[in-house]
Protein backbone atom coordinates (compact mmCIF):
# COMPACT_ATOMS: atom_id res chain seq x y z
CA UNK A 1 0.00 0.00 0.00
CA UNK A 2 1.01 3.28 -1.11
CA UNK A 3 2.41 5.84 2.34
CA UNK A 4 0.32 8.19 2.70
CA UNK A 5 2.89 11.59 2.48
CA UNK A 6 3.64 10.59 -1.21
CA UNK A 7 7.33 10.94 -1.67
CA UNK A 8 11.74 7.91 -5.11
CA UNK A 9 30.25 -4.40 -11.40
CA UNK A 10 28.91 -5.97 -13.89
CA UNK A 11 32.23 -8.49 -13.05
CA UNK A 12 32.97 -11.45 -15.42
CA UNK A 13 31.89 -13.77 -13.07
CA UNK A 14 28.27 -13.04 -13.33
CA UNK A 15 27.81 -13.30 -17.72
CA UNK A 16 27.30 -16.61 -16.79
CA UNK A 17 24.52 -16.35 -14.54
CA UNK A 18 22.93 -13.58 -17.20
CA UNK A 19 23.14 -16.38 -20.00
CA UNK A 20 21.42 -18.41 -18.53
CA UNK A 21 18.86 -15.34 -17.24
CA UNK A 22 19.11 -14.34 -21.23
CA UNK A 23 17.98 -18.00 -22.42
CA UNK A 24 15.43 -19.15 -19.43
CA UNK A 25 13.68 -16.02 -18.65
CA UNK A 26 13.72 -14.76 -21.70
CA UNK A 27 11.42 -17.54 -22.93
CA UNK A 28 9.36 -16.71 -20.09
CA UNK A 29 8.41 -13.08 -20.55
CA UNK A 30 7.50 -14.29 -24.50
CA UNK A 31 5.17 -16.66 -23.02
CA UNK A 32 3.35 -14.20 -21.41
CA UNK A 33 0.63 -13.22 -23.75
CA UNK A 34 -1.35 -9.71 -23.49
CA UNK A 35 -4.81 -10.03 -24.28
CA UNK A 36 -7.04 -6.82 -24.55
CA UNK A 37 -10.49 -6.86 -23.07
CA UNK A 38 -13.11 -4.48 -23.60
CA UNK A 39 -15.82 -4.22 -21.39
CA UNK A 40 -19.51 -3.81 -21.78
CA UNK A 41 -19.38 0.07 -20.88
CA UNK A 42 -16.23 0.75 -23.43
CA UNK A 43 -13.69 0.61 -20.62
CA UNK A 44 -10.41 -1.23 -22.27
CA UNK A 45 -7.51 -3.17 -19.92
CA UNK A 46 -4.96 -5.07 -20.84
CA UNK A 47 -4.43 -8.27 -19.16
CA UNK A 48 -2.17 -11.25 -18.24
CA UNK A 49 -4.14 -14.01 -16.95
CA UNK A 50 -2.24 -16.00 -14.06
CA UNK A 51 -4.02 -19.03 -12.13
CA UNK A 52 -0.91 -19.67 -10.14
CA UNK A 53 -2.47 -17.64 -7.05
CA UNK A 54 -6.41 -16.95 -6.08
CA UNK A 55 -5.81 -13.10 -6.42
CA UNK A 56 -6.18 -10.24 -8.98
CA UNK A 57 -3.71 -6.98 -9.61
CA UNK A 58 -5.46 -4.06 -10.59
CA UNK A 59 -2.86 -0.75 -11.56
CA UNK A 60 -4.33 1.77 -13.62
CA UNK A 61 -3.46 5.51 -14.50
CA UNK A 62 -4.63 9.16 -15.57
CA UNK A 63 -3.08 11.14 -17.44
CA UNK A 64 -2.13 14.41 -15.99
CA UNK A 65 -0.80 14.77 -13.08
CA UNK A 66 1.03 17.29 -10.45
CA UNK A 67 2.36 19.46 -13.15
CA UNK A 68 -1.48 20.80 -13.71
CA UNK A 69 -1.26 21.57 -10.34
CA UNK A 70 -3.17 25.11 -9.89
CA UNK A 71 -0.95 28.07 -9.37
CA UNK A 72 -0.34 28.66 -5.68
CA UNK A 73 -1.37 24.71 -5.02
CA UNK A 74 1.52 22.88 -5.69
CA UNK A 75 0.48 19.25 -3.99
CA UNK A 76 -2.86 19.30 -4.90
CA UNK A 77 -2.83 16.32 -6.64
CA UNK A 78 0.00 14.60 -4.57
CA UNK A 79 -2.95 15.65 -1.52
CA UNK A 80 -5.27 14.29 -3.50
CA UNK A 81 -4.25 10.76 -3.71
CA UNK A 82 -3.50 10.87 -0.03
CA UNK A 83 -7.38 11.07 0.50
CA UNK A 84 -9.08 9.25 -1.62
CA UNK A 85 -8.96 5.92 0.80
CA UNK A 86 -9.92 8.24 3.55
CA UNK A 87 -13.69 7.68 4.06
CA UNK A 88 -16.14 7.20 0.79
CA UNK A 89 -19.63 6.90 0.30
CA UNK A 90 -21.22 6.05 3.49
CA UNK A 91 -17.46 5.00 5.10
CA UNK A 92 -15.59 7.03 7.34
CA UNK A 93 -11.94 6.96 7.30
CA UNK A 94 -11.93 4.88 10.37
CA UNK A 95 -14.38 2.19 8.37
CA UNK A 96 -12.90 2.47 4.96
CA UNK A 97 -9.46 1.76 6.58
CA UNK A 98 -10.46 -1.04 8.41
CA UNK A 99 -12.45 -2.54 5.70
CA UNK A 100 -9.31 -2.60 3.54
CA UNK A 101 -7.43 -4.14 6.59
CA UNK A 102 -9.46 -7.01 7.59
CA UNK A 103 -9.80 -8.47 3.81
CA UNK A 104 -6.37 -7.89 3.53
CA UNK A 105 -7.00 -5.40 0.13
CA UNK A 106 -3.86 -3.09 -0.69
CA UNK A 107 -5.50 -0.11 -2.36
CA UNK A 108 -3.27 2.95 -2.93
CA UNK A 109 -3.02 6.33 -4.83
CA UNK A 110 -0.22 8.38 -5.87
CA UNK A 111 0.21 11.57 -8.31
CA UNK A 112 3.47 12.52 -10.34
CA UNK A 113 4.03 15.20 -13.07
CA UNK A 114 2.36 13.66 -16.03
CA UNK A 115 -0.03 11.42 -14.52
CA UNK A 116 -2.17 9.96 -11.50
CA UNK A 117 -2.11 6.34 -10.56
CA UNK A 118 -3.94 4.00 -8.92
CA UNK A 119 -3.13 0.46 -8.21
CA UNK A 120 -5.47 -2.41 -6.28
CA UNK A 121 -4.70 -5.98 -5.23
CA UNK A 122 -6.92 -8.45 -3.83
CA UNK A 123 -7.71 -12.00 -2.91
CA UNK A 124 -10.25 -13.55 -5.35
CA UNK A 125 -12.67 -14.15 -2.23
CA UNK A 126 -12.96 -10.67 -1.11
CA UNK A 127 -12.76 -8.91 -5.21
CA UNK A 128 -16.27 -7.42 -5.39
CA UNK A 129 -16.24 -5.59 -1.94
CA UNK A 130 -12.13 -4.46 -3.09
CA UNK A 131 -13.65 -3.36 -6.54
CA UNK A 132 -16.37 -1.78 -4.57
CA UNK A 133 -14.40 0.34 -2.34
CA UNK A 134 -12.21 1.18 -5.16
CA UNK A 135 -14.52 3.13 -7.07
CA UNK A 136 -15.93 4.68 -3.89
CA UNK A 137 -12.64 5.69 -3.44
CA UNK A 138 -12.42 7.43 -7.00
CA UNK A 139 -16.22 8.67 -7.50
CA UNK A 140 -17.55 9.43 -3.44
CA UNK A 141 -14.39 10.66 -1.87
CA UNK A 142 -15.35 12.16 1.38
CA UNK A 143 -12.75 14.37 2.50
CA UNK A 144 -13.97 14.72 5.96
CA UNK A 145 -11.97 17.39 8.14
CA UNK A 146 -10.26 14.77 10.30
CA UNK A 147 -8.34 13.23 7.52
CA UNK A 148 -7.78 16.15 5.90
CA UNK A 149 -6.09 18.16 8.42
CA UNK A 150 -4.56 14.60 9.84
CA UNK A 151 -2.98 14.02 5.61
CA UNK A 152 -1.86 17.87 5.65
CA UNK A 153 -0.21 17.31 8.83
CA UNK A 154 1.82 14.35 7.53
CA UNK A 155 2.59 15.99 4.29
CA UNK A 156 3.95 19.32 6.59
CA UNK A 157 6.19 16.96 8.64
CA UNK A 158 7.89 15.18 5.83
CA UNK A 159 8.36 18.60 3.51
CA UNK A 160 10.13 19.80 6.78
CA UNK A 161 12.28 16.90 7.18
CA UNK A 162 13.17 16.69 3.74
CA UNK A 163 14.06 20.08 3.72
CA UNK A 164 17.10 19.52 5.74
CA UNK A 165 18.38 16.96 3.30
CA UNK A 166 20.92 17.74 1.34
CA UNK A 167 20.30 15.33 -1.85
CA UNK A 168 15.81 16.96 -1.94
CA UNK A 169 17.52 20.01 -1.36
CA UNK A 170 19.54 19.51 -4.46
CA UNK A 171 17.12 18.13 -6.61
CA UNK A 172 14.51 20.95 -5.77
CA UNK A 173 17.32 23.69 -6.10
CA UNK A 174 18.12 21.87 -10.04
CA UNK A 175 14.40 22.09 -10.86
CA UNK A 176 13.66 25.27 -9.94
CA UNK A 177 17.04 26.27 -11.87
CA UNK A 178 16.22 24.20 -15.25
CA UNK A 179 12.43 24.86 -15.18
CA UNK A 180 11.51 28.30 -13.64
CA UNK A 181 8.48 29.14 -15.46
CA UNK A 182 7.40 25.70 -15.67
CA UNK A 183 5.38 23.07 -13.42
CA UNK A 184 8.02 20.41 -13.59
CA UNK A 185 10.01 23.53 -11.39
CA UNK A 186 7.52 22.91 -8.36
CA UNK A 187 7.57 20.00 -6.34
CA UNK A 188 5.06 17.00 -6.63
CA UNK A 189 4.47 17.11 -2.76
CA UNK A 190 3.72 20.71 -2.70
CA UNK A 191 5.48 22.90 -0.18
CA UNK A 192 4.67 24.17 3.47
CA UNK A 193 2.92 27.09 1.60
CA UNK A 194 0.96 25.68 -0.97
CA UNK A 195 -0.19 22.86 1.02
CA UNK A 196 -1.84 25.30 3.79
CA UNK A 197 -3.57 27.00 1.10
CA UNK A 198 -5.20 24.14 -0.24
CA UNK A 199 -8.97 23.73 0.54
CA UNK A 200 -11.62 20.57 0.64
CA UNK A 201 -13.21 22.43 -2.39
CA UNK A 202 -9.82 22.28 -4.34
CA UNK A 203 -9.43 18.52 -3.24
CA UNK A 204 -13.43 17.77 -4.46
CA UNK A 205 -12.69 19.87 -7.67
CA UNK A 206 -9.86 17.68 -8.39
CA UNK A 207 -11.55 14.18 -8.22
CA UNK A 208 -14.29 15.18 -10.65
CA UNK A 209 -12.45 16.55 -13.09
CA UNK A 210 -9.46 14.86 -13.64
CA UNK A 211 -10.38 11.70 -12.80
CA UNK A 212 -12.30 10.85 -15.94
CA UNK A 213 -12.61 7.81 -18.66
CA UNK A 214 -10.73 9.17 -21.58
CA UNK A 215 -7.86 9.43 -19.33
CA UNK A 216 -7.68 6.71 -17.98
CA UNK A 217 -5.35 3.63 -19.13
CA UNK A 218 -5.98 0.13 -16.80
CA UNK A 219 -3.45 -3.55 -16.53
CA UNK A 220 -5.01 -6.70 -15.08
CA UNK A 221 -3.07 -9.94 -14.15
CA UNK A 222 -4.47 -12.55 -11.91
CA UNK A 223 -6.45 -15.60 -11.31
CA UNK A 224 -9.59 -14.16 -13.55
CA UNK A 225 -11.56 -15.03 -16.52
CA UNK A 226 -12.01 -12.07 -19.71
CA UNK A 227 -16.00 -13.07 -19.20
CA UNK A 228 -15.41 -11.82 -15.36
CA UNK A 229 -13.38 -9.15 -16.11
CA UNK A 230 -15.29 -6.92 -18.58
CA UNK A 231 -17.87 -6.27 -16.03
CA UNK A 232 -15.58 -5.90 -13.50
CA UNK A 233 -14.34 -3.09 -15.35
CA UNK A 234 -17.54 -1.26 -15.73
CA UNK A 235 -18.14 -1.58 -11.78
CA UNK A 236 -14.89 -0.31 -10.76
CA UNK A 237 -14.28 2.54 -13.83
CA UNK A 238 -17.99 3.26 -15.14
CA UNK A 239 -19.06 5.49 -12.68
CA UNK A 240 -16.51 8.00 -13.61
CA UNK A 241 -17.42 10.97 -15.89
CA UNK A 242 -16.53 10.59 -19.40
CA UNK A 243 -14.35 13.40 -20.29
CA UNK A 244 -11.70 15.08 -17.92
CA UNK A 245 -11.09 18.87 -17.73
CA UNK A 246 -7.21 18.45 -18.38
CA UNK A 247 -4.83 21.54 -19.58
CA UNK A 248 -2.39 20.18 -22.01
CA UNK A 249 1.27 20.78 -20.43
CA UNK A 250 3.25 23.33 -22.03
CA UNK A 251 6.43 22.11 -23.21
CA UNK A 252 9.14 23.09 -21.30
CA UNK A 253 12.43 24.91 -22.76
CA UNK A 254 14.96 23.92 -20.00
CA UNK A 255 16.92 26.82 -19.00
CA UNK A 256 20.30 27.11 -16.72
CA UNK A 257 22.05 25.25 -19.07
CA UNK A 258 26.09 25.29 -18.38
CA UNK A 259 25.31 26.17 -15.08
CA UNK A 260 26.67 25.08 -12.07
CA UNK A 261 25.06 26.15 -8.67
CA UNK A 262 26.72 25.35 -4.69
CA UNK A 263 24.54 25.53 -1.83
CA UNK A 264 26.48 25.92 1.52
CA UNK A 265 24.78 23.76 3.92
CA UNK A 266 27.41 22.50 7.08
CA UNK A 267 27.50 18.97 6.89
CA UNK A 268 30.05 16.62 6.23
CA UNK A 269 29.15 14.65 2.89
CA UNK A 270 27.89 17.05 -0.09
CA UNK A 271 25.28 15.59 -2.83
CA UNK A 272 25.22 16.39 -6.50
CA UNK A 273 22.52 16.53 -8.94
CA UNK A 274 23.16 16.55 -12.74
CA UNK A 275 21.42 16.42 -15.80
CA UNK A 276 21.14 17.03 -19.45
CA UNK A 277 17.99 17.22 -22.03
CA UNK A 278 17.56 14.19 -23.10
CA UNK A 279 15.14 11.65 -25.34
CA UNK A 280 11.40 11.80 -25.43
CA UNK A 281 9.97 7.61 -24.65
CA UNK A 282 8.97 7.93 -28.54
CA UNK A 283 12.28 9.12 -29.89
CA UNK A 284 13.82 6.77 -32.52
CA UNK A 285 16.80 6.78 -30.77
CA UNK A 286 15.38 5.84 -27.18
CA UNK A 287 16.33 2.67 -27.06
CA UNK A 288 20.12 3.56 -28.31
CA UNK A 289 19.94 5.78 -24.78
CA UNK A 290 18.65 3.17 -22.43
CA UNK A 291 21.80 1.40 -24.04
CA UNK A 292 24.63 4.13 -23.89
CA UNK A 293 23.18 4.94 -20.12
CA UNK A 294 23.28 1.85 -18.84
CA UNK A 295 27.31 1.70 -19.68
CA UNK A 296 27.51 5.01 -19.21
CA UNK A 297 25.73 5.50 -15.48
CA UNK A 298 22.98 3.35 -15.60
CA UNK A 299 24.91 -0.07 -15.10
CA UNK A 300 25.23 -0.37 -11.10
CA UNK A 301 28.90 -2.16 -10.78
CA UNK A 302 29.10 -2.65 -14.26
CA UNK A 303 28.96 0.82 -15.42
CA UNK A 304 31.76 3.80 -16.65
CA UNK A 305 30.65 6.48 -13.15
CA UNK A 306 30.47 3.30 -11.00
CA UNK A 307 34.45 2.25 -12.29
CA UNK A 308 36.20 5.57 -12.92
CA UNK A 309 34.74 7.47 -9.72
CA UNK A 310 34.37 5.00 -6.80
CA UNK A 311 35.92 1.21 -7.87
CA UNK A 312 39.04 3.18 -8.92
CA UNK A 313 39.02 6.04 -6.69
CA UNK A 314 36.85 5.52 -3.84
CA UNK A 315 35.87 9.31 -4.20
CA UNK A 316 32.03 8.52 -4.08
CA UNK A 317 30.16 6.62 -1.68
CA UNK A 318 26.89 6.30 -4.95
CA UNK A 319 26.90 7.43 -8.40
CA UNK A 320 24.26 6.50 -11.18
CA UNK A 321 22.96 8.14 -13.89
CA UNK A 322 19.29 7.20 -15.29
CA UNK A 323 17.02 8.33 -18.35
CA UNK A 324 13.90 10.44 -17.28
CA UNK A 325 11.51 10.81 -20.26
CA UNK A 326 8.89 13.28 -19.06
CA UNK A 327 6.39 14.61 -21.40
CA UNK A 328 7.07 18.38 -20.83
CA UNK A 329 10.87 17.92 -20.84
CA UNK A 330 13.08 14.27 -21.29
CA UNK A 331 16.57 14.31 -19.51
CA UNK A 332 19.44 12.81 -18.80
CA UNK A 333 20.20 12.71 -15.21
CA UNK A 334 22.12 12.00 -12.85
CA UNK A 335 23.80 12.26 -8.95
CA UNK A 336 26.94 12.03 -6.80
CA UNK A 337 26.77 11.48 -3.40
CA UNK A 338 30.32 12.00 -1.35
CA UNK A 339 32.48 13.82 1.37
CA UNK A 340 33.57 17.30 0.92
CA UNK A 341 37.04 17.20 0.15
CA UNK A 342 36.03 14.78 -2.91
CA UNK A 343 33.46 16.24 -4.46
CA UNK A 344 35.09 18.47 -7.07
CA UNK A 345 37.08 15.16 -7.94
CA UNK A 346 34.30 13.50 -8.60
CA UNK A 347 32.19 16.21 -10.72
CA UNK A 348 35.25 16.16 -12.49
CA UNK A 349 35.56 12.34 -13.31
CA UNK A 350 32.07 12.59 -14.53
CA UNK A 351 32.52 15.33 -16.79
CA UNK A 352 35.41 13.48 -18.32
CA UNK A 353 33.33 9.93 -18.65
CA UNK A 354 30.02 11.91 -20.70
CA UNK A 355 32.84 13.48 -22.65
CA UNK A 356 34.60 10.38 -23.47
CA UNK A 357 31.19 8.94 -24.21
CA UNK A 358 31.05 11.38 -26.66
CA UNK A 359 34.24 11.28 -28.11
CA UNK A 360 35.26 7.67 -27.78
CA UNK A 361 31.77 5.42 -27.72
CA UNK A 362 31.65 2.09 -26.53
CA UNK A 363 33.77 -0.99 -27.18
CA UNK A 364 32.30 -4.08 -28.80
CA UNK A 365 32.04 -6.43 -25.51
CA UNK A 366 30.75 -3.25 -23.61
CA UNK A 367 28.12 -3.12 -25.80
CA UNK A 368 27.55 -7.00 -25.93
CA UNK A 369 27.78 -7.24 -21.78
CA UNK A 370 24.89 -4.48 -21.92
CA UNK A 371 22.57 -5.52 -24.21
CA UNK A 372 22.91 -9.36 -22.60
CA UNK A 373 22.15 -7.85 -18.82
CA UNK A 374 19.80 -5.51 -20.09
CA UNK A 375 17.46 -8.42 -21.75
CA UNK A 376 18.96 -10.96 -19.34
CA UNK A 377 17.63 -8.99 -16.06
CA UNK A 378 13.65 -7.34 -17.86
CA UNK A 379 12.24 -10.74 -17.37
CA UNK A 380 12.64 -10.64 -13.38
CA UNK A 381 10.19 -7.67 -13.30
CA UNK A 382 7.80 -10.17 -14.14
CA UNK A 383 7.49 -11.95 -10.72
CA UNK A 384 4.33 -10.63 -9.34
CA UNK A 385 0.71 -10.38 -10.34
CA UNK A 386 1.13 -6.17 -9.19
CA UNK A 387 4.38 -5.80 -11.36
CA UNK A 388 3.04 -7.43 -14.52
CA UNK A 389 0.04 -5.20 -14.07
CA UNK A 390 2.33 -1.86 -13.87
CA UNK A 391 3.91 -3.23 -16.94
CA UNK A 392 0.78 -3.34 -19.13
CA UNK A 393 -0.18 -0.03 -18.31
CA UNK A 394 2.94 1.75 -18.77
CA UNK A 395 2.98 0.27 -22.47
CA UNK A 396 0.13 1.16 -22.97
CA UNK A 397 1.01 4.99 -21.73
CA UNK A 398 4.08 5.34 -24.13
CA UNK A 399 1.77 3.29 -26.78
CA UNK A 400 3.89 0.75 -26.95
CA UNK A 401 1.79 -2.01 -28.58
CA UNK A 402 0.10 -5.26 -27.04
CA UNK A 403 3.29 -7.50 -29.04
CA UNK A 404 5.96 -5.37 -27.14
CA UNK A 405 7.11 -8.04 -25.30
CA UNK A 406 8.26 -9.69 -28.27
CA UNK A 407 9.83 -6.91 -29.93
CA UNK A 408 11.57 -5.36 -27.01
CA UNK A 409 14.75 -7.81 -26.75
CA UNK A 410 15.14 -6.95 -30.83
CA UNK A 411 14.90 -2.81 -30.06
CA UNK A 412 17.88 -3.92 -27.83
CA UNK A 413 20.02 -6.25 -29.54
CA UNK A 414 19.68 -3.48 -32.31
CA UNK A 415 21.40 -1.42 -31.05
CA UNK A 416 25.13 -0.55 -32.82
CA UNK A 417 28.40 0.79 -32.12
CA UNK A 418 27.90 3.66 -34.55
CA UNK A 419 24.46 4.36 -33.24
CA UNK A 420 25.72 5.05 -30.07
CA UNK A 421 28.44 7.22 -31.59
CA UNK A 422 26.10 9.02 -33.74
CA UNK A 423 23.62 9.57 -30.45
CA UNK A 424 26.41 10.51 -27.98
CA UNK A 425 27.48 13.56 -30.41
CA UNK A 426 23.46 14.36 -30.73
CA UNK A 427 23.03 14.70 -26.96
CA UNK A 428 25.73 14.63 -24.48
CA UNK A 429 27.22 17.99 -24.34
CA UNK A 430 29.51 18.47 -21.78
CA UNK A 431 28.87 22.25 -21.55
CA UNK A 432 25.11 21.92 -21.27
CA UNK A 433 25.61 19.66 -18.46
CA UNK A 434 23.63 21.63 -15.31
CA UNK A 435 24.93 20.73 -11.90
CA UNK A 436 23.59 21.66 -8.44
CA UNK A 437 25.58 20.59 -5.29
CA UNK A 438 24.70 20.88 -1.63
CA UNK A 439 27.31 20.67 1.04
CA UNK A 440 30.83 22.39 1.50
CA UNK A 441 32.56 21.03 -1.89
CA UNK A 442 36.18 21.90 -1.70
CA UNK A 443 37.57 23.63 -4.90
CA UNK A 444 34.25 23.72 -6.67
CA UNK A 445 32.57 27.61 -7.18
CA UNK A 446 29.21 28.22 -8.15
CA UNK A 447 28.88 30.07 -11.85
CA UNK A 448 25.44 31.66 -11.09
CA UNK A 449 23.59 32.12 -8.11
CA UNK A 450 20.97 29.26 -7.16
CA UNK A 451 17.33 29.92 -7.35
CA UNK A 452 15.32 30.27 -4.73
CA UNK A 453 12.90 27.70 -3.72
CA UNK A 454 9.36 28.65 -2.71
CA UNK A 455 8.77 27.61 1.44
Amino acid sequence: MFGKTQNYRFAGRTVLLFILLTVGWTHAARAVEVQKVVSPGGIEAWFVQDASVPLVSIEFLFRGGAAGDPSGKAGLASMTASLLDEGAGDLDSQAFQGRLQNLSIQLGFRAGYDSFRGSLKTLNRNRDEAVRLLRLAMTEPRFDAEPVQRIRGEVLASLKRRSTRPGYIARRIWQRAVFPDHPYGRPVSGTETTIGAIEVADLRDFAKHHLARDQLLVGVSGDISIAELGPLLDQAFGALPAKAERTPLETASPGAQGATFIVERSVPQSVAVFGLPGLSRSDPDYYTAYVMNHILGGGSFSSWLYEEVREKRGLAYSVYSYLSPREGAPFWMGSVATANARMAQSVELIRAQIQRMRETGVSDEELKNAKLFLNGSFPLQFTSSDRIASILVAMQYHALGVDYLDRRAGYIDGVTRQDIDRLAKRILDVDKLTVTVVGQPEGLKSTSKAPETDS
